[in-house]
C-alpha cells in the first residue's frame, strides 16, 4: 500500500509533456488502429495534443517522479446571455489504474478551481465521461445533442429563395464568418479562436465537405458540413443566420436526393426537429452532450444578463458547493441603478430564502431547465410564492453547445 506521502504535486512543464500524451494515450484507448483509420502515425497524434498543452493550465500528481494523475484547464470563451465570458475548460482528466482511490482527482479538481477562480473563469464547462462523478464535484447537465434520422422519402419540399449555395473548401473562411456571427448572437455557444476550430477538425477525415449559403449580395448566412458514406448524408454541423440560408441549406441536402436513402446528423438547440417536416415520423434521439459549473457565484451573478432590474427586488440565496467552498453560503442578489449586485452575507435576517445546490443554480441560470420543474422535482426549496419572480427573472433560450474537447 502506497503512502500518499510519496506523492508529489506539481504544475506540469514542456519537459512532462510525454507522460502527459502516454497517460491520455492509456487512459482514453487511443488505439493506433483509430489513428491508421484517420491517416494520423503516432507522432502526428503527439504533435496534434502539445498546442492544447501549451495553451493550458495542466495540474498533475506524480509518484517516484512520474506521471500518476492528471488534470487540464484550456481558458476558452463562452457567449452567456449575449456576454462573453472566460470559460475553464476541463478536459484530459485521467489516473493510471494502480493509483485510484487516492483521491488523486478531487484534489486536482479543487486546486483546479481555484486556479479558474483567480484567472476570473467563473463558469466551467466539460464533456464528461461520468455523469455521476462530476455531478458529486458540482458539474451538472447544461445541454443536450438530439440526432436524427430522416429517410429520403421525408426531405422537405424545395423552397424558392433569392441566394445561392456553393460547395467550398472545409476550412474556408466565410465558414468561420457565419459562426463568428452565430457565436455572438446563441446563448451558450462556444467563442473558436484558431485552436478551437483546430481541435474541431482534429478527427476528420479527409472525405469531409461544406457548402455555404450566399445572399444575392453573396454575403455568407449559413453553412453545412457533412460527408456521404453509404448513401448516407451525414451533417456534422449545420447552422444559418436567417430562414433564407435554412431554406437554402435544406434544398441542397434535399437536392442529393437520388444519391442517398437518409440524412443523419445533430441538433444542439434543445428542441425537436421532427415539427419542421411534413412528415414528421423521424427517428430522434437525444442524450446528454456537456456539464458546466459555476465557478463564483458572487462573481457571476453579478455578471449575469437577468431579464430585468428592480430597485425594490432582494433575493437571498443558499448555495451548497461540494469543491469550491467560497460558494457556500448565503448570497444577497439586488440591483441598483440598473446592475446586478451580489454579496456574500452572514444572515438574510427574516427574508425567505432560495435554498439548491452550485449544480441546480447553474441548471437554472444556464436555462436548461427552468425553475418550476426544478422546484416541482426537489431541487429548489423555498417559498412557493417566489417561483413567479425567478421565472420573469431568467430568460428562457437554452444552451447551444457543439463542440467536443
Amino acid at each position: 500500500m502506497k503512502s500518499n506521502e510519496q506523492f508529489e504535486f506539481k504544475k506540469l512543464d514542456a519537459g512532462d509533456f510525454e507522460e502527459f500524451e502516454a497517460l491520455l494515450r492509456y487512459a482514453f484507448q487511443v488505439s493506433s488502429y483509430e489513428m491508421s483509420r484517420i491517416g494520423w502515425s503516432d507522432k502526428e497524434m503527439k504533435q496534434s495534443k502539445k498546442p492544447i498543452f501549451d495553451a493550458s493550465y495542466v495540474l498533475g500528481w506524480f509518484y517516484k517522479g512520474h506521471l500518476a494523475s492528471q488534470i487540464v484547464v484550456y481558458s476558452m470563451e463562452v457567449n452567456i446571455r449575449d456576454r462573453i465570458c472566460k470559460m475553464g475548460g476541463v478536459t484530459g482528466v485521467a489516473t493510471y489504474p494502480e493509483y485510484t482511490g487516492r483521491g488523486l482527482v478531487h484534489s486536482l479538481i479543487k486546486k483546479s478551481l481555484e486556479h479558474m477562480r483567480r484567472e476570473q473563469q467563473y463558469i466551467s464547462f466539460l464533456c464528461p465521461y461520468s455523469i455521476p462523478f462530476y455531478r458529486k464535484q458540482g458539474w451538472e447537465i447544461v445541454a443536450d445533442k438530439m440526432t436524427f434520422s430522416i429517410k429520403d422519402t421525408q426531405l422537405p419540399k424545395h423552397h424558392a429563395v433569392e441566394g445561392q449555395i456553393e460547395r467550398v473548401p472545409a476550412e474556408h473562411e466565410d465558414i468561420r464568418r457565419v459562426y463568428k456571427y452565430f457565436a455572438l448572437q446563441q446563448h451558450g455557444v462556444l467563442i473558436r479562436g484558431d485552436l478551437e476550430w483546430e481541435e474541431y477538425w482534429r478527427w476528420e477525415s479527409d472525405d469531409i465537405m461544406a457548402a455555404v449559403y450566399y445572399t444575392k449580395e453573396e454575403k455568407p448566412l449559413g453553412y453545412v458540413i457533412y460527408y456521404i458514406e453509404n448513401e448516407v448524408f451525414q451533417i456534422k454541423e449545420m447552422i444559418w443566420l436567417t430562414q433564407e440560408a435554412k431554406y437554402g441549406i435544406w434544398n441542397y441536402i434535399s437536392a442529393h436526393f437520388s444519391m442517398i436513402t437518409k440524412v443523419e446528423g445533430a441538433n444542439y438547440t434543445g428542441e425537436s426537429i421532427a415539427f419542421q417536416f411534413e412528415d414528421s415520423e423521424i427517428d430522434e434521439t437525444i442524450r446528454p452532450n456537456v456539464m458546466a459549473r459555476i465557478v463564483d457565484v458572487e462573481r457571476f451573478l453579478e455578471e449575469y444578463s437577468f431579464q430585468f432590474e428592480d430597485d425594490k427586488l432582494k433575493l437571498y440565496f443558499r448555495i451548497s458547493d461540494p469543491a469550491a467552498p467560497w460558494n457556500n453560503g448565503i448570497f444577497h442578489v439586488s440591483w441598483q441603478d440598473g446592475k446586478t449586485v451580489c454579496e456574500k452575507v452572514d444572515s438574510h435576517g427574516s427574508a425567505p430564502l432560495i435554498e439548491m445546490d452550485i449544480q441546480t443554480l447553474t441548471v437554472m441560470l444556464m436555462g436548461y431547465k427552468r425553475p418550476t420543474y426544478l422546484y416541482n422535482n426537489d431541487r429548489i426549496r423555498m417559498e412557493y410564492y417566489l417561483l413567479p419572480t425567478l421565472e420573469s427573472l431568467i430568460p428562457p433560450e437554452k444552451p447551444y453547445f457543439s463542440d467536443y474537447f
